[in-house]
């Protein structure tokens, strides 16, 4: 369970985050809200980004983490998937997943780290040729791809995407989607502006965030008023 409590968040002396306060426990939430509300500075400070100033409390499994760095929360099982993920040209997606898999986990061979990539790649449907890739001139779909390799790999506990439907073409957002269901039995944060990728997955519950508070949460029918309606309605 991620709980968190009268979270202020500062950045650049602007207070952006006002007492919010959030529950999230297993399955599949949704975080919507308008331009400038707070959601991805919520998201980095969940995540731990230094540039943040914050205040309040963040308990995950039982454990306050407000004051742990970025590293040590990922040790935690916390993973943030951002909207455009870097380049690293020359470095191959099979490397970059096996040293992020040993940065957080006890170290396992090169031989063990490719069966277990191979179980995690078949899952995806992806052929091995693409481990041994660059990690360069993706498009928006294999980036993504790649992104939900590495959550497999990594098996994190609490998976927050900032926005992962940014750039997708319809059968890319399919294809996302679908994937996403693999972590039903995680707890799942989707930040979106958009309605479009509740159509393909069952939402566990809803959250809404205005001028830095949590205002309403609720089902997909929310969503649906939000997108008819829009923020003003809430």
């Amino acid at each position: 369970m991620l709980k968190i409590n009268e979270l202020i968040v500062k950045t650049e002396g602007k207070e952006i985050i006002t007492g919010l306060n959030l529950e999230l426990k297993k399955g599949i939430n949704v975080l919507m809200g308008p331009n400038g509300s707070g959601k991805t500075t919520l998201a980095h400070a969940i995540m731990g980004n230094p540039k943040y100033f914050v205040l309040g409390s963040i308990v995950f499994n039982g454990k306050n983490i407000i004051k742990l760095k970025v590293d040590n929360r990922a040790k935690e099982g916390i993973f943030l998937s951002f909207q455009n993920p870097e380049n690293l040209e020359g470095v191959k997606i099979s490397h970059f997943l096996r040293t992020s898999y040993n940065s957080i986990n006890e170290k396992i061979p090169v031989l063990e780290f490719n069966k277990l990539l191979k179980e995690k790649m078949k899952l995806l449907g992806l052929d091995f040729s693409f481990a041994t890739r660059s990690l360069k001139d993706f498009s928006g779909g294999e980036r993504k791809k790649l992104e939900m390799l590495q959550l497999l790999v990594l098996d994190p506990e609490l998976i927050i995407f900032d926005e992962t439907d940014s750039g997708l073409d319809v059968d890319a957002l399919k294809q996302v989607c679908k994937n996403i269901t693999l972590l039903k039995n995680k707890i799942v944060l989707i930040i979106t502006h958009y309605r479009r990728m509740l159509h393909y997955f069952n939402v566990d519950k809803i959250f809404v965030i205005k001028n830095g508070k949590i205002i309403k949460e609720g089902n997909k029918n929310l969503a649906k008023r939000i997108e008819d309606q829009g923020y003003d309605s809430i």
